[in-house]
C-alpha cells in the first residue's frame, strides 16, 4: 500500500512517461533553455527563503544526522532554479532554465491532486518586460500541446493589483489572510464585513469588493479600467500589462479561450505581477501554471526580474494523447553464437527491440518477428 496520495508508474505508462520528458527537454532546448538538475533535499532555510508560509506548511522536515540542520524535501523545484540563478550560475543578463524531478508536498492540492508530482517547468531571470511573460506562456502552450492537450483556455490575473489596493490600508496580517481567502472564494458578503472591521472607508471598500467580479474575456479589462480609474500608477500599470498580453495572445494564439481574474491571487505571497494557468475542458484542475516572482533571488543576494511556469508530467501523462511504445519486436533465441550476437547487437543499434527467449521460456513477450538461423546467417521472420 502506497500512502494517500502518492502514486507510482508501471508498463507501460512509465515508458510514456519518459517518452514525454525527453520530448519536452528537446523542446525546451529548441528555445533556448538549459536544463539544472537541483537536489531533492536542501537545508530547509535555503529551500523555503522567500517563499512564504505555503511553503513552509507543504514541505516534509527531517534533521540531517551529519549536522543536525533540519532539511526539507523539496514541494516546488521553482525557488531552487532561483537560488541557482541568483547564487550559483550569477549571470548577467537573460537567463533561461528548465528542470524535470520529483517533489513531495505534504498535503495534495484538491482531493485527487498527486503528493509526489514530477514537475517539469522553465524559468526566465534577467527580463522586466512582458514579453518575457509572453515567452514563458508560449512555451507553456507549446508544452502542453507537445504532450497531446489541444483544446487549452488561459486563465490570467495580476496579483500587483491586490498588493496595491491593500499596501495602503494598513491592514493586521490576519485580516489581509482573510481578506484574500474571501476575495479568492468571491464571497462579497466576507470581503465588505473583513474591511469594515479594518475600519476601510465605505467608498474605498466598495472598490476593493469590486475585484471579486472583475473577471471574464477581454471585456473585463475595459471594466476593470472604468471600475479602478482612480488607483494609482502601480495598478494602472498592472491594467497596461494585462492589455498588451491580451493584444498579443490574440495575435498569437488567435484560437484560444482567454480569461481574465483581478481576484485571482494564486501564490500571492511570492509573486508580484502576473500569474496565469492552463485548463482544458473536462479536467476541473490547472493544467500548468506561472507567473512573474521577481522578489525571491534577492534572498540569495541578487534581486532579479523573474518568470516562469510549471506542470506535473504524470498529469499531462495521464490527460494527453501520449502514443504507447510501439507494438511488436523480434525475439532472439538463447545461445552464444558470434553472429547471433553480433546480430542482436546491430539489430539493437539500429533501434529494434530485441528480447532473448531464455531457455525454458515459451512466451513471445509482445514480439512480432523471431530471428532465426538459415545456412549460418540469422535472418528475420
Amino acid at each position: 500500500m502506497l500512502p494517500e496520495g502518492v502514486d507510482e508508474l508501471l508498463p507501460p505508462e512509465a515508458a510514456q512517461a519518459e517518452a514525454l520528458r525527453r520530448r519536452l527537454l528537446d523542446l525546451y532546448r529548441t528555445w533556448g533553455y538549459e536544463l539544472i538538475m537541483p537536489p531533492v533535499i536542501e537545508y530547509l532555510e535555503s529551500l523555503l527563503i522567500g517563499t512564504g508560509r505555503d511553503m513552509d506548511a507543504q514541505t516534509f522536515k527531517v534533521t540531517d544526522q551529519a549536522s543536525g540542520w533540519t532539511l526539507g524535501v523539496r514541494p516546488d523545484i521553482t525557488p531552487q532554479a532561483a537560488r541557482i540563478d541568483a547564487h550559483q550560475l550569477r549571470r548577467e543578463g537573460i537567463a533561461r532554465l528548465c528542470y524535470i524531478g520529483s517533489t513531495l508536498r505534504a498535503q495534495a492540492e484538491g482531493p485527487v491532486g498527486s503528493r509526489n508530482a514530477v514537475q517539469i517547468g522553465a524559468e526566465l531571470y534577467g527580463h522586466a518586460g512582458v514579453a518575457s511573460d509572453l515567452e514563458v506562456i508560449s512555451l507553456m502552450l507549446a508544452s502542453l500541446r507537445c504532450a497531446g492537450l489541444q483544446s487549452l483556455h488561459l486563465d490570467i490575473g495580476h496579483v500587483g493589483i491586490f498588493h496595491a489596493l491593500v499596501s495602503e490600508l494598513g491592514l493586521s496580517e490576519p485580516q489581509e489572510a482573510a481578506l484574500f481567502d474571501a476575495l479568492q472564494r468571491k464571497a462579497g458578503d466576507e470581503i465588505a464585513a473583513v474591511l469594515d472591521e479594518a475600519g476601510v472607508e465605505q467608498a474605498l471598500a466598495e472598490r476593493l469588493s469590486a475585484l471579486a467580479g472583475l473577471h471574464g474575456g477581454v471585456e473585463a479589462l475595459a471594466r476593470a479600467e472604468q471600475v479602478l480609474g482612480w488607483a494609482g500608477p502601480a495598478v494602472a500599470g498592472a491594467l497596461e500589462q494585462l492589455r498588451a498580453v491580451a493584444d498579443s495572445l490574440q495575435s498569437r494564439e488567435p484560437g484560444l479561450t482567454l480569461h481574465f481574474d483581478l481576484g485571482e491571487l494564486r501564490g500571492y505571497r511570492y509573486h508580484t505581477g502576473l500569474v496565469f494557468a492552463a485548463y482544458t475542458p473536462g479536467y476541473g484542475r490547472e493544467l500548468a501554471r506561472g507567473g512573474r516572482y521577481d522578489g525571491i533571488g534577492q534572498a540569495f543576494g541578487r534581486r532579479r526580474p523573474a518568470t516562469g511556469y510549471s506542470a506535473d508530467l504524470k498529469a499531462l501523462l495521464a490527460l494527453g494523447d501520449e502514443p504507447g511504445e510501439p507494438a511488436g519486436g523480434v525475439l532472439a533465441p538463447w545461445g552464444d553464437d558470434p553472429a547471433l550476437l553480433e546480430r542482436v547487437a546491430d539489430l539493437r543499434a539500429a533501434g529494434e527491440r530485441v528480447v532473448w527467449q531464455l531457455p525454458g521460456d515459451t512466451e513471445h513477450h509482445g514480439c512480432d518477428r523471431r530471428l532465426v538461423a538459415h545456412n549460418g546467417t540469422w535472418e528475420l521472420e
